[in-house]
């Protein structure tokens, strides 16, 4: 595939639902940041935002704080993300109870990735839930939570082979998992054939494309190449000559995004995330390009009234 191919429709914005992800922040100038984004994107009336969890827990404090001033502060509906890595049974429950008494009612349930990073070697915890299979289990056992997984249209970079991929999903769809998220990618065709591959595996909860605005193309290249996601040559050729002109970049990978959204629209999409990377610029324009505007102007004028 050598482009997105699209048209814009003007009900685009009504039939499309989104939502975002975020980070915990680390220092007082990222939550800064972070606030920034949610005051932004608040209005754009996200279907629910989910808030990451790092490697054995190295983020709970944060992710627990975060979730809270988003339920306590504004209107957002947030998801928690839990992972099985580096964490005992009981830790992992007792996480999971920490949230639900604070009124969260949704999770994204994740096997998570080695402590040391994305390509380390994987290892349980003896006494952890050993997949993001089991860890849907648990959470279900828990409660009637809301839970989204993880899908990977180029295939999870451990997995042996597409099979292996589908029936960890089929698995957690089993199990009790409301939708899948993907992975980031730029190449729709993949999606769509590993949609169509998961409907003849038995899978048919919802499969939500996960889009990553490039706000840096070097590190998202980067990034890619150690995940297993493709970046297509026409992606590159878009972004060359930019490294230096951040003004021409962010405008590009607006466009970019929002023809890949909107090319999805076309084959029946409706539903997106946005990884976030805690910055608002991009994903507001993108969100105004396909249509989805803020309500900031109608609750103005009805509390006029």
């Amino acid at each position: 595939m050598n482009q997105f191919r699209f048209s814009r429709r003007p009900d685009i914005g009504d039939k499309v639902r989104v939502s975002f992800e975020f980070f915990p922040p680390k220092n007082d100038e990222m939550e800064a940041r972070l606030w920034d984004t949610v005051t932004r994107l608040e209005p754009l009336k996200p279907k629910f935002v989910s808030v990451t969890y790092g490697a054995g827990g190295s983020t709970r404090e944060r992710t627990a704080r975060t979730v809270k001033r988003i339920l306590n502060e504004t209107t957002m509906t947030p998801a928690a993300h839990m992972t099985c890595v580096d964490a005992a049974r009981h830790e992992v429950d007792a996480v999971i109870r920490e949230f639900a008494d604070m009124g969260v009612k949704r999770f994204v349930a994740l096997r998570g990735d080695p402590a040391e990073g994305v390509g380390a070697a994987y290892r349980p915890h003896p006494e952890g839930y050993a997949n993001g299979a089991e860890l849907v289990d648990a959470l279900k056992g828990a409660g009637d939570f809301d839970i989204s997984v993880s899908a990977y249209p180029e295939k999870h970079p451990e997995s042996p082979d597409f099979a292996t991929d589908f029936d960890m999903l089929k698995r957690k769809a089993d199990n009790g998992a409301t939708r899948a998220i993907t992975q980031f990618f730029f190449d729709n065709d993949l999606y769509e054939r590993y949609v169509e591959r998961a409907r003849r595996a038995g899978i048919y909860i919802p499969i939500v494309p996960g889009i990553l605005p490039v706000h840096n193309f070097t590190q998202v290249a980067n990034f890619s190449a150690r995940c297993g996601a493709l970046v297509p040559a026409w992606l590159a050729e878009r972004f060359d000559g930019l490294q230096n002109d951040p003004q021409t970049h962010a405008l590009v990978a607006s466009a970019v995004a929002a023809e890949q959204v909107l090319d999805l629209v076309e084959r029946g999409v409706g539903d997106f995330h946005f990884y976030t990377m805690n910055r608002a610029d991009l994903v507001f324009a993108i969100c105004h390009m396909i249509g989805i505007r803020s309500h900031e102007v109608e609750a103005a004028g009805s509390a006029a009234a």
